[in-house]
């Protein structure tokens, strides 16, 4: 890495490293090792080393920093629901879409396979150099600036999915777990009509429990509608 590409990485990233040989390998795939050996092979600094080490702690370092900002952003939930949320965020599909953010594929090292099979988009080398990144941060500066970098380029996109915040997107969940709690059987929803023109449709949604109907709710999509039909049968139960 050249560089101008690294203060480029460094600047989406939010931090600057103190030792840039970190982030190289954290970039560095394991399909490029046998060409590096070979290039390498009378270089007194030793082997080089790929990012697959980084990617075991940097997983860890995620999970922690993810309870501890759930904990902190959601203190009234309950495990379940901070469980199924960090699952959410930490996923190889958020973690994948937040390397793309980064560009991350722009700077990996690879083999001359994996560079011709496309591996600069493949979701699971994305996922993987995005947590070898997250643990080279943390062995450069500790646990603060790994949280911050997570916090800019992670956690405050991840808890948006299709324009639903988890902290509503998780209210069928926290319903569920509510009646399970009470001996009471689960809701059932039932769309009570659409409205609107094919490109703006609004759909409503009635939330039913023991036979007896207890909110609804409307939105531009059946899972919407439904979220926040749990959302007012929640407030009422919680009420009564």
């Amino acid at each position: 890495m050249t560089p101008g590409d690294a203060e480029a990485l460094e600047a989406r990233l939010g931090y600057r490293f103190q030792n840039p040989e970190l982030l190289e390998r954290a970039l560095t795939h394991s399909s490029i090792m046998p060409e590096l050996r070979v290039e390498q092979a009378a270089d007194a600094a030793g082997p080089a080393q790929n990012n697959e080490r980084l990617e075991f702690l940097g997983d860890s370092v995620l999970q922690l920093l993810a309870s501890e900002y759930l904990l902190t952003a959601f203190p009234e939930w309950s495990e379940g629901q901070l469980s199924k949320s960090r699952a959410r965020i930490v996923n190889a599909h958020s973690l994948h879409e937040a390397a793309r953010r980064l560009r991350l594929g722009e700077h990996l090292r690879l083999g001359r396979g994996e560079e011709k099979t496309g591996g600069r988009e493949k979701s699971a080398i994305l996922a993987d150099a995005f947590e070898a990144v997250v643990a080279a941060v943390y062995l450069d500066a500790g646990l603060e600036a790994a949280r911050g970098m997570l916090e800019r380029v992670l956690f405050s996109h991840a808890l948006e999915e299709r324009g639903e915040r988890i902290a509503d997107s998780d209210r069928k969940s926290a319903l569920q777990e509510f009646l399970q709690g009470r001996g009471q059987p689960p809701a059932q929803y039932r769309l009570k009509g659409e409205s609107g023109p094919d490109h703006q449709k609004m759909f409503a949604v009635e939330v039913w429990v023991n036979g007896d109907r207890l909110a609804h709710g409307e939105g531009s999509t059946k899972k919407e509608a439904e979220q926040r039909a749990a959302q007012s049968a929640l407030e009422l139960l919680e009420k009564q």
